[in-house]
C-alpha cells in the first residue's frame, strides 16, 4: 500500500491535481483564519476594506491571478439621518445632508446611493415636511461644479447622466434639461438655457439651445438657437452658435458699429481683430471707415507679468476729411495720439523702479476726433508725459540716481516743451560733526551738506516741427551742480532757526553774443555752441515760532471756547551781484549808448544776477477752531468745529532796492461749512504803492495818493458744495472724488469704443439697491448734487473788472433702483451764456443696460442711444444709434 500511495503522490506532482489539492489546503486554512477572528459589534468595515477583501482566485494554467480592487481610493462619507449598507446589492445609501468624497470628486445632496460593484453613484433631492424638494445635488470635480436636480455618475467610465444641470463658466450660466457627460472634457446637453443673468432659475433673458456640445472652460457649440426675453421667444435666432468660454485669451474678430454723421456720411466704427499673442501681452487692431473718405486706425496693446510690471500702449491715427474735394470748404486733417502707461510692482525690485505715463500727439486730436466724444479730454488744454528710471545705491552715504524724459504740450498755443533726457543724482545728507550715537542737537551738530547734480537736454518747439530736424537743432544742454549747506537749532526754547548757504555751478553748451550790426543797422543776437560755465552762491536764514491763544466763554454756552493758533515767521535772503559775467553792447550806430547783457541769458538754469538781492520776508499763518456743545453726544462731550482752516499773510522788503522796496502783500485763506460739505477758498493781492496813468508803480504810498491803505490788484474766490440725500454714507466717497478730480462738473467722458461702460459710477449701495428688486421708491428719491462757483477780479491797471465769473452744477437722480438720470451744466455770468451741458439717462436691465447720452447744443453737440448685454462675453449683442458731433477741422 505504501508503494501504491508513493506512486500516486509522484504522479500528482507532475499533474494539475497537485495544484488543486494544494490550493484547497491553503484556502481552507485562510477561510478558517478569517472566520476565527471576531469582529467587534460597534465597528463598521469601510467600503475600501470591502473592496480589498472581496477577491477571487482563478486557476489559469500554472499561475494564480488576483482581481483588481473595486474602488481606487478611500471613500469618505457622512449623513445626518442614516447610512445604510446593503452587502447583497453592493450599495451604500446616505440620507439627509449626505456628503461623499472620492478621488477628486465631491458630492453633496439630499440622498446619495453608491453602487460599489458597478462603480456608480446616484444623487438626488429629497422632500421636506411641506412636500417641497430641497437639498439639490452639488457635484464638483476639480474646478467644474454642476448643480442638477439629480445625477448618475460612473467612476470608471467617467460618464454621467444629469437632469436639470446648472453650471457656471466664467460669466456664463447654463441650465439644461438633460445632460450627458461623455468624459472629463465633453458634455452633451438638450434644451439648454445659456445666459449671463445672475438668476439662473428665472433669468430676464436666455438663449434657448436645442442641442449643445459643451467643453468646460473652452467653448459651447450649439445647434438651433433662439433669444428669449422675459420668457417670450423672439424671432432673433441662429441655425448654429459658438460661445467661447476659455479662460485663456482667444484671437477673433471685433464687430464694427454702424452709424451716420452729417459731415462724414455713413460709417463703420471700432471694427477689427483681436490678437491673443501670449499670456503676457495682446494686441487689438481697430479701424473706422466713413463714406466721404475719412478713416481711422487704432492699435491697443496690454501687457503684464505678475509681481514684475504691467502696462498699456495705445496708438491712434485719423485722416479726417470735410467737404468735397475741389470746393472751398474742403479740409483734410491728420491727427494722431500716443498713450503709454507702465507701472512696476513694488515686489520686483527694492532699489530700482521704472515708470511711464505718456500722452502726446496732435494738439487738436481730442477736439477733432470723430470717434471719441470724450468731453474731459476735449476740454483739457494740456498734454503731459513722463518716463523715468530711478536707482538707489545702498552705500554710505546713500546715492540716488534717476534718468527721465518729460513732455508738456499746450493744445491752445501748440507749444511743446521736452527734456530728452534729464539726469539727476544726489548724495544723501552728511552730518560731519554729529556723533555716531545720540541726538543731533545744537548749531554745530546739525550742520549738514549734500551734493546734487542735474543735467538736461531741453527742447522747445511747436506742433508742426515735432520730431523734425529743426527741433533737435534748437535743443539746449547743460549741467547744474549744487552743494547746499544748512543747520537748524532753537533759541530760548521757543524759536526755531534755520540757516543755509548754497553753492551752484552751471555748465552750459549754449550761450549768446549780442552786438550792433552796421550792415543790417540793428542789434543781432547770435547763438553760440560750446562749453561755458558760471558760479553763484547765496545765503538764507529764517526764524519762526508758534503762538497758541484760547478764549473761554464758559461750559454753559453754545460756543464754549475759541482757539487761535498763529505761526509768525521772518526770513532773510542774500545774493550778491555777479557783474563779472556781464558785458555791454552798442544799441545804435553812434556807439555811444551801451546796454548790459550776459552771455548766459536764456540758459537752462537761469543766469547770474547783476544786482544785489537783500530781502527780508514776513509771513503769518492763522487757524481758528471752536469748541461747541454737541447735543447729539451721549456723554455730553463738546465737539471741535474748524472756523478757518488757514488765513495767511506774506510780504517782503528788499533792503538793497533804491525804490519800491516793499512787495505786494498776498492774503489767502480757506474754510469749510455745513459739516465740511462746502469748501470756500479765497486769495487777494494788496499793493501799498500807487500807480501812474500808464499803470506803472511809483514811489508814492497809495494812501498818500488819495486811495486806501492798500490797493487791491487782484482777487479770486472758489466755492464747492457737494451734498446728497444720504450725506452720512457718501461724504467719504465725495471727498475721494474731489481729491482725484473725478467729478462730472464738466461732463462725463464717453468713449464710443466701449458703450457697455455705465454712464454712472456704481458703488456698493447701487448693487444693494439692485438686489432689492425693481420697485419704485415710496418716500424719497436718492440724489446727489455738486455746485462749483468761481470768480476772478483784476485791478492791476485800474481795470476794476471781473475777468471770469461762472457757476457749474452736476447731479444725479435715481427714479428707481435701476433708473438713473444725470446732468452737467453751468452758466457763465461774465459772457452771459450757458456753458457745456450734458444729459444722461440710464436703465439697468439686470443683465442688459440701456442708456441715452445727450449734449443738446454747442460745438460738441452729440446724442447716443445704446441697449445691449452688459457682460463683456456677449458685448456684441447690442443695438446702438448715435449722432456724432460736427467737428471743424484745422
Amino acid at each position: 500500500m505504501s508503494q501504491i500511495f508513493t506512486k500516486i503522490l509522484l504522479l500528482a506532482l507532475h499533474t494539475k491535481l497537485f495544484h488543486i489539492v494544494l490550493l484547497a489546503f491553503f484556502l481552507t486554512i485562510g477561510i478558517t483564519s478569517i472566520y476565527s477572528q471576531e469582529t467587534p459589534k460597534n465597528e463598521t468595515v469601510s467600503i475600501t476594506e470591502l473592496g480589498i477583501k472581496e477577491t477571487k482566485l482563478e486557476i489559469d494554467g500554472d499561475s494564480l491571478k488576483k482581481k483588481k480592487n473595486i474602488l481606487e481610493d478611500i471613500v469618505k462619507r457622512k449623513a445626518v439621518d442614516y447610512e445604510k449598507m446593503d452587502q447583497k446589492k453592493k450599495q451604500l445609501t446616505l440620507y439627509n445632508q449626505a456628503e461623499l468624497y472620492y478621488t477628486d470628486i465631491e458630492l453633496k445632496s439630499g440622498i446619495i446611493v453608491l453602487d460599489y460593484e458597478k462603480s456608480e453613484v446616484y444623487a438626488g433631492r429629497i422632500k421636506d415636511s411641506a412636500g417641497n424638494y430641497t437639498q439639490y445635488p452639488v457635484f464638483k470635480q476639480g474646478s467644474n461644479i454642476i448643480e442638477p436636480d439629480s445625477i448618475r455618475f460612473n467612476f470608471k467610465t467617467k460618464k454621467a447622466l444629469v437632469w436639470n444641470s446648472r453650471t457656471k463658466q466664467g460669466e456664463m450660466n447654463i441650465k439644461a434639461e438633460i445632460s450627458k457627460r461623455e468624459n472629463d472634457s465633453v458634455y452633451y446637453m438638450k434644451n439648454a438655457r445659456i445666459t449671463t443673468s445672475k438668476n439662473i432659475e428665472d433669468p430676464e433673458y436666455y438663449f434657448l439651445v436645442r442641442k449643445v456640445k459643451f467643453v468646460p472652460k473652452k467653448k459651447v457649440v450649439a445647434g438651433l438657437t433662439n433669444l428669449v426675453i422675459a420668457d417670450v421667444p423672439t424671432p432673433i435666432g441662429l441655425p448654429f452658435a459658438y460661445f467661447p468660454m476659455t479662460e485663456e485669451s482667444t484671437s477673433g474678430f471685433i464687430l464694427p458699429t454702424p452709424g451716420q454723421s452729417n459731415r462724414q456720411g455713413y460709417f463703420l466704427q471700432n471694427g477689427g481683430y483681436y490678437f491673443a499673442l501670449s499670456d503676457y501681452y495682446d494686441l487689438a487692431v481697430l479701424g473706422d471707415y466713413y463714406t466721404n473718405g475719412s478713416y481711422g486706425l487704432r492699435f491697443e496693446s496690454s501687457y503684464a507679468k505678475r509681481y514684475n510690471f504691467n502696462g498699456r500702449v495705445n496708438f491712434r491715427f485719423e485722416n479726417n476729411i470735410q467737404g468735397e474735394k475741389g470746393f472751398p470748404d474742403y479740409i483734410k486733417s491728420k491727427q494722431y495720439n500716443i498713450q503709454w502707461s507702465h507701472s512696476q510692482d513694488t515686489k520686483a525690485s527694492a532699489n530700482s523702479r521704472f515708470s511711464a505715463s505718456v500722452n502726446l500727439g496732435s494738439s487738436q486730436y481730442f477736439r477733432q476726433s470723430v470717434n471719441l466724444a470724450n468731453v474731459g479730454s476735449g476740454l483739457n488744454n494740456n498734454l503731459s508725459s513722463s518716463v523715468s528710471y530711478q536707482k538707489t545705491f545702498q552705500t554710505v552715504p546713500q546715492v540716488n540716481l534717476s534718468i527721465s524724459t518729460t513732455h508738456n504740450q499746450n493744445t491752445n498755443t501748440e507749444i511743446i516743451n521736452m527734456t530728452l533726457p534729464t539726469l539727476q543724482a544726489s548724495v544723501d545728507r552728511i552730518f560731519p560733526f554729529a556723533p555716531k550715537d545720540g541726538i543731533k542737537k545744537g548749531f554745530i551738530k546739525n550742520i549738514n551738506f549734500q551734493y546734487n547734480l542735474r543735467g538736461e537736454n531741453r527742447i522747445s518747439t511747436v506742433d508742426s516741427l515735432f520730431f523734425k530736424p529743426q527741433m533737435f537743432r534748437d535743443a539746449k544742454s547743460g549741467f547744474q551742480h549744487s552743494i547746499p549747506l544748512s543747520t537748524n537749532f532753537k533759541i530760548f526754547n521757543y524759536f526755531s532757526v534755520t540757516t543755509s548757504a548754497s553753492y551752484n555751478e552751471v555748465w552750459t553748451f549754449n550761450t549768446i553774443d549780442r552786438y550792433f550790426s552796421t550792415t543790417e543797422n540793428k542789434v543781432i543776437t547770435e547763438d553760440l555752441k560750446g562749453f561755458d560755465s558760471f558760479r553763484t552762491y547765496n545765503f538764507n536764514a529764517s526764524i519762526g515760532t508758534t503762538i497758541y491763544g484760547t478764549f473761554n466763554f464758559g461750559e454753559d454756552r453754545q460756543i464754549q471756547a475759541i482757539r487761535h493758533v498763529m505761526r509768525p515767521g521772518v526770513s532773510y535772503g542774500y545774493t550778491p551781484s555777479f557783474e563779472r559775467y556781464y558785458d555791454t553792447y552798442a544799441i545804435d550806430a553812434t556807439g555811444n549808448t551801451y546796454q548790459d547783457f550776459t552771455r548766459f541769458e536764456g540758459g537752462l538754469f537761469g543766469s547770474p544776477g547783476i544786482s544785489n538781492s537783500n530781502n527780508l520776508g514776513f509771513s503769518l499763518s492763522n487757524t481758528f477752531e471752536a469748541k461747541v456743545a454737541d447735543k447729539e453726544s451721549k456723554d455730553g462731550a463738546p465737539k471741535k468745529v474748524m472756523l478757518l482752516n488757514n488765513l495767511n499773510f506774506s510780504s517782503s522788503y528788499n533792503i538793497a532796492a533804491d525804490s519800491l522796496p516793499w512787495s505786494p502783500m498776498r492774503v489767502s485763506g480757506g474754510t469749510q461749512f455745513f459739516k465740511n460739505k462746502m469748501n470756500v477758498n479765497f486769495a487777494t493781492t494788496l499793493d501799498p504803492y500807487a500807480i501812474d496813468n500808464s499803470g506803472k508803480r511809483i514811489e508814492t504810498w497809495n494812501i498818500d495818493n488819495g486811495g486806501s491803505l492798500f490797493r487791491m490788484t487782484s482777487a479770486n474766490m472758489t466755492l464747492n458744495y457737494s451734498f446728497s440725500s444720504n450725506d452720512t454714507k457718501k461724504t467719504k466717497a465725495s471727498e475721494q472724488t474731489e481729491q482725484n478730480g473725478g467729478d462730472d462738473l464738466f461732463g462725463t467722458g464717453v468713449d464710443l469704443s466701449n458703450s457697455n461702460q455705465s454712464l454712472f459710477n456704481k458703488n456698493e449701495e447701487d448693487e444693494e439697491l439692485e438686489n432689492k428688486g425693481n420697485n419704485w421708491y415710496n418716500t424719497k428719491l436718492p440724489w446727489d448734487l455738486r455746485i462749483a462757483y468761481s470768480v476772478t477780479y483784476n485791478n492791476s491797471n485800474r481795470q476794476n473788472e471781473i475777468t471770469s465769473n461762472s457757476l457749474m452744477m452736476s447731479g444725479n437722480l435715481e427714479l428707481a433702483p435701476r433708473w438713473k438720470v444725470g446732468f452737467s451744466s453751468g452758466y457763465d455770468l461774465k459772457q452771459q451764456g450757458v456753458t457745456f451741458t450734458q444729459l444722461r439717462f440710464e436703465r439697468d436691465l439686470e443683465s442688459w443696460r440701456m442708456s441715452f447720452n445727450w449734449v443738446p447744443y454747442g460745438t460738441n453737440t452729440f446724442w447716443g442711444f445704446f441697449i445691449g448685454i452688459s457682460s463683456s462675453v456677449l458685448s456684441d449683442i447690442k443695438w446702438e444709434k448715435r449722432q456724432l458731433p460736427d467737428r471743424v477741422f484745422q
